[in-house]
């Protein structure tokens, strides 16, 4: 396998999305609940402390899940 930066990262994104998706399609878990659970991701990282030396990481992964939220791309919202 090519030495790609962060081919996990992506990979569980990319698999967590589509999670998401087949469980509101499916009726397993309503809208509201997967939107909580992005939020709730969220704000487990913007308000981490950064005490692991990777506070810069964490802003960008709150960042990133407030886009997905934003833009909608892990709801299929009606």
């Amino acid at each position: 396998m090519p030495d790609i930066p962060d081919t996990a990262g992506t990979a569980a994104l990319a698999i967590c999305e589509s999670l998401l998706l087949a469980m509101n399609d499916r009726n397993i878990l309503p809208e509201h609940e997967i939107v909580g659970i992005l939020r709730d991701a969220a704000a487990a990282h913007a308000h981490d402390p950064g005490d692991d030396g990777k506070g810069d990481l964490h802003k960008a992964v709150a960042e990133l899940i407030n886009g997905i939220l934003a833009g909608g791309n892990s709801v299929r919202r009606k």
